[in-house]
């Protein structure tokens, strides 16, 4: 009985640390050239697809009603806050890794091929977004 118990216990202590493991969550990108953090991104999950979307503009330069002028799809013109940047990605088998979805740059208008991969113990997230052979990784932060 006590052994039961304690590993009910355990079990549900190993929990939110599994948890933390996933791309869903809230998490802050921050600028490549400034160092300065743009934006807020909720990623959620439904059917074991992942979305994201902006829920908060950062910085300087933001206005309320900026909207996505060289978005070429259904986002053209639709204002940046709240705007569905992330789309598609699931789990990759066998893998801490989200991938097969597709991420928007809603300063170009440019969508790319997306892989997430949580590190750190999903304190933070790499997001890389790639175009053929060229890309970048970006390294989000989780906020708790």
């Amino acid at each position: 009985m006590y052994r039961a118990l304690t590993a009910i216990f355990l079990g549900a202590m190993a929990v939110p640390a599994l948890a933390q493991m996933t791309p869903v969550g809230l998490w802050r990108n921050v600028d490549d050239k400034t160092g300065e953090a743009k934006a807020e991104i909720r990623i959620a999950e439904s059917a074991g697809v992942l979305s994201g979307m902006i829920t908060t503009r950062l910085g300087k330069e933001v206005k309320p009603d900026d909207v996505c002028d060289k978005c070429s799809d259904d986002r053209k013109d639709k204002p940046i806050l709240g705007l569905e940047i992330i789309r598609g990605a699931k789990k990759a088998e066998g893998k801490e890794v989200w991938e097969g979805g597709k991420i928007l740059d809603p300063e170009n208008g440019r969508n790319y091929t997306l892989r997430l991969t949580p590190v750190e113990g999903g304190k933070k997230l790499e997001v890389r977004g790639s175009f053929g052979p060229f890309g970048r990784t970006q390294t989000w932060v989780r906020i708790p």
